[in-house]
């Protein structure tokens, strides 16, 4: 799993690149760190590689979220997959994030 972190007028990027599964998730939550530290600006998730997502996957997603709408940011998610895409919408996140 890769991560890769932009930053652009007042905007952070994480594009996903792999397996977002249980052993990733771990680094991964270091990883977006970043975005935390950010929290009260866009936080974009550029799911386009993005080719698998556990529940814990799932878990960075919310606790992202949850600390964009404490500071005042929000987070949009982009380039779903039709599979990626299709947990989102049997776990309800469709309606939690704002979808590109």
């Amino acid at each position: 799993m890769e991560v890769h972190i932009t930053e652009s007028e007042g905007t952070m990027t994480a594009r996903l690149v792999g397996r977002l599964d249980t052993p990733a998730s771990s680094e991964v939550i270091r990883e977006v760190q970043p975005l935390l530290d950010h929290a009260g600006e866009t936080l974009v998730l550029d799911c386009s590689d993005l080719t698998y997502i556990s529940s814990s996957g799932l878990r960075i997603f919310l606790t992202l979220r949850k600390a964009a709408a404490a500071a005042g940011g929000h987070v949009v998610v982009e380039g779903l997959s039709s599979e990626i895409r299709q947990v989102f919408m049997m776990t309800g996140f469709l309606q939690l994030f704002e979808i590109r």
